[in-house]
């Protein structure tokens, strides 16, 4: 008799375990319906005056992250969206394949890190002679109909490369070293050396060098192609300058993913100390190698600002019809001096 009754009790215990599990997962599955309902419906709701694109080489890339922060959030301010374009795609897409998706997609405005390439110059023509206005970002299409260019000031950046190449061999001589020459090595890839921008950054640099009353000593400089498909390929080509026999004493980036290979190969092959470098961009790995003396110092440019530009120059072209031909953002250099407060800036930031 207990055994049919604790049985009994068995069976009706399962039961009202299923029904209870059952009862849960349909509320749930209300409770889920209602909720997706309730954000479509408010994002549907909601509609932004205008749509713009951007497209870069490298969405995913803290540098352009950061770019296209400061255009969304301006964006938002003026009721515009702004897409990333790629940067949720399955698969990885050139800058002039984004451009051909962008085009078709009719958008309100374009941004783009362009280069001097015919291809490139066609596709942005396209756009304005389809009613898309384009703004270059970074790197410029000057024979192009585009509407504006947001970019940084070349010429100053090899400047400051160069005052901090003197910089660095008169420390070595007031730590007693007789050295009176520098073997100076540029990084850059094929694409980049094509570059107005590429040749005006050099050009600074060699004036800087070769001018100002504590130039007395004498430099070589030498390029090192990289390749910059993706972060792998660029460690390669970064590893094979420390398989030579000679090795630059300073080795100058202009991007941040050379910057963050050439300092990881510096520390793999027990180099820190022995090669200086100078960075791009200010990204936490970048400001964490400065603070450990691996990384000299880095040149800063302000991305944000640089994305809010580039919303900025199409609202007006868009509103008055016209806009500004060139927007320049600000550049700082990061080194021992200021480290300290540019981590505490970046510690802020985050918070």
């Amino acid at each position: 008799m207990n055994k049919k009754s604790d049985g009994k009790n068995i069976r009706i215990f399962y039961f009202l375990t299923i029904m209870l599990t059952f009862i849960v997962l349909i509320i749930g599955f209300v409770a889920f319906r209602f909720y997706a309902s309730s954000l479509h419906s408010n994002q549907a709701e909601h509609v932004y005056d205008r749509y713009y694109v951007m497209i870069t080489d490298d969405p995913r890339s803290s540098f352009w992250q950061s770019v296209y922060k400061g255009a969304l959030d301006r964006g938002i301010e003026n009721n515009v969206y702004v897409e990333l374009l790629g940067s949720t795609l399955s698969e990885d897409y050139s800058t002039l394949e984004l451009m051909d998706i962008a085009i078709s997609s009719h958008p309100d405005g374009i941004m783009v890190y362009a280069d001097e390439s015919e291809e490139m110059l066609e596709r942005i023509n396209l756009a304005s002679a389809s009613g898309i206005p384009v703004v270059t970002l970074y790197n410029d299409s000057t024979l192009s109909n585009r509407c504006s260019f947001v970019g940084i000031g070349g010429y100053n950046i090899g400047r400051e490369y160069g005052k901090l190449i003197k910089r660095i061999v008169l420390d070595e001589r007031r730590n007693g070293s007789e050295r009176n020459e520098a073997d100076i090595a540029v990084l850059t890839d094929s694409t980049q050396s094509e570059d107005a921008l590429f040749s005006v950054i050099v050009s600074g640099l060699q004036e800087t060098l070769a001018t100002g009353k504590d130039t007395n000593f004498s430099y070589n400089i030498s390029f090192v192609n990289v390749d910059n498909t993706n972060a792998f390929s660029a460690e390669e080509s970064i590893r094979d300058i420390f398989a030579q026999d000679d090795i630059p004493d300073i080795l100058v980036c202009l991007n941040e993913q050379n910057t963050t290979c050439l300092y990881q190969a510096v520390v793999d092959y027990n180099k820190v100390g022995k090669v200086s470098i100078l960075g791009y961009y200010d990204s936490p790995t970048i400001l964490n190698a400065i603070l450990h003396n691996v990384v000299y110092a880095t040149a800063s440019v302000d991305t944000y600002n640089m994305g809010q530009f580039c919303t900025d120059a199409l609202e007006e072209y868009n509103m008055l019809g016209n806009t500004s031909q060139y927007f320049t953002t600000e550049l700082t250099i990061i080194d021992s001096n200021n480290i300290a407060f540019h981590l505490k800036k970046e510690e802020e930031s985050n918070e």
